[in-house]
């Protein structure tokens, strides 16, 4: 909900802060605004999946966190995990669910249902108006459960495994478009975990099948799992050197969390710049190296804000549950600028990102929460992760903040038709407000369309189911004069202002 009042300033100090608006560095792929569903904690049961809510359709999907998931504007989600598909059998989630085994997941300590799989998601998907990222399982499983999988998913009819499929009440063909070879199998914790020399000679093998079948496919190779792997560069350089005639992207994984240090926590999206540069710059190494045309771009599929060490503290007690309630954590008005400003940086990276995947999307680390017989609510970071996929252009401009000590951050993003220019703020700054001038000149800009301020006194305020409206957008007060737009934002905020050009 939008606050009826503009909300004041409150800071010890205004910083002067001067923005200029330049060439196109790249174009929007709408799968920027993607997200990420594994069978975790209440993810899909309870989540995405609740038959005994009130608002359940008949197919048992949760009619309330739908509603949001369109609001939010996600544009793909990718399934079924996360650590969770390395350990998964994808037949144990077709045909009757009755019929269905129970099955321990070792990745969470779980015990999986399967009640929802395959053709549930393909199902969700197309209810949400998303485009399906599918994972193979490349840590147990192999070369032929993957072409198993892409046959039973994509196959029109007329074999055993597509015939499956229209008995088990899919006659159409899923048309899967977009897979993952597997999740973060340079991590010990992950089942199948192996050498980046092992996982990519497996890569090249599944995606030289997968091409078989349909090499119109978007495959993605899997990347380093954070920046902070002692292998991280070297995992993507040889992974790369084994896969690059049969990938187009690779991915990669990234978190941040607050370790005390608010200026520094609000700062995250630098070592997002970092990162997403390096793997960049490694990319077009090998590439050149290799002689290759093919232009693999980077699948930044799983990012968000999050504090992995409340997990870690409840491991040694771990049970086997069904759905239990772990990884639900409370975000905050600082967590949800930063979520904010790591957006401006995917925004920013445009030219070699081409998809993204917010973790997660319901109940476990999502910007949307959901309670057994109540409403769903958004959390904090539901409200800037909407408002860049409502209103981001298709061309990103370069722009930059001519004093480099500055806390402010941008992206700047240009409608196809030139129509309107999106420009996105944040104030880093724990105390100081900031009058921020950004120069349009050259984009025939006319008048503010729209403007939007996301900020709360309190960092820590949180959105609750007993207070879901905490922390929402309200009014800014912005002014365009000779081509040059003005906006004051206080400490710790996120904006959005559409201009209007012609």
């Amino acid at each position: 909900m939008v606050s009826p009042q503009p909300v004041p300033v409150e800071a010890t100090a205004t910083q002067e802060v001067v923005v200029e608006v330049g060439r196109p560095i790249g174009t929007v792929d709408p799968r920027l605004f993607g997200s990420f569903v594994e069978h975790l904690g209440r993810g899909v049961y309870g989540g995405i999946h609740d038959p005994g809510h009130p608002s359940a359709t008949p197919e048992g999907f949760r009619g309330d966190v739908l509603e949001l998931v369109r609001e939010l504007g996600v544009t793909l989600v990718r399934y079924p995990g996360g650590n969770f598909v390395s350990g998964y059998d994808w037949r144990d989630g077709i045909g009757p669910v009755g019929d269905r085994p129970r099955r321990l997941d070792l990745a969470w300590k779980t015990i999986e249902p399967n009640a929802f799989g395959t053709d549930e998601f393909i199902a969700w998907c197309r209810a949400a108006g998303v485009e399906p990222m599918l994972a193979v399982n490349l840590g147990l499983g192999d070369v032929r459960s993957a072409l198993q999988l892409l046959e039973y998913a994509n196959f029109p009819s007329g074999t055993a495994l597509s015939d499956e499929r229209v008995a088990n009440g899919s006659p159409e063909p899923h048309d899967v478009r977009l897979w993952c070879l597997g999740n973060e199998l340079d991590g010990p914790w992950q089942l199948g975990h192996r050498s980046a020399e092992e996982y990519g000679d497996l890569a090249a093998r599944t995606a030289a099948a997968m091409r078989m079948f349909d090499d119109s496919l978007e495959l993605v190779a899997v990347g380093s799992s954070n920046a902070d792997m002692a292998t991280f560069g070297d995992w993507e350089a040889e992974v790369l050197r084994r896969t690059i005639d049969h990938v187009d992207h690779l991915s990669c994984h990234i978190y941040f969390r607050r370790d005390g240090d608010l200026a520094a926590f609000l700062r995250s999206a630098d070592r997002l710049d970092a990162f997403l540069d390096s793997i960049a710059a490694t990319i077009a190494h090998v590439k050149a190296a290799a002689r290759s045309t093919r232009d693999v771009r980077i699948s930044l599929d799983e990012w968000n804000v999050w504090d992995y060490r409340a997990y870690d503290e409840l491991k040694p007690g771990r049970v086997w549950e069904e759905a239990p309630r772990i990884l639900e954590q409370e975000y905050t008005h600082a967590d949800a600028v930063v979520v904010g400003t790591l957006l401006q940086s995917i925004l920013n990276h445009a030219d070699v990102v081409a998809i993204a995947a917010l973790a997660q999307l319901v109940n476990v680390i999502g910007p949307i929460r959901a309670e057994p017989g109540a409403p769903a609510w958004r959390q904090t970071t539901f409200h800037p992760f909407a408002a860049a996929a409502r209103s981001a252009g298709d061309t990103v401009l370069a722009s930059a903040v001519l004093d480099e000590a500055a806390d402010v951050s941008v992206a700047v993003t240009r409608s196809a038709d030139g129509g309107v220019v999106s420009v996105y703020l944040a104030n880093r700054s724990p105390t100081a407000a900031a009058d921020v001038r950004v120069g349009l000149a050259g984009l025939g800009c006319a008048s503010i369309a729209e403007a939007d301020l996301l900020w709360h006194p309190d960092p820590d305020a949180a959105n609750t189911q007993d207070a879901p409206d905490r922390v929402a957008p309200a009014p800014l007060a912005a002014t365009l004069d000779a081509d040059r737009l003005a906006a004051t934002l206080p400490p710790v905020s996120w904006a959005v202002v559409r201009v209007a050009c012609g």
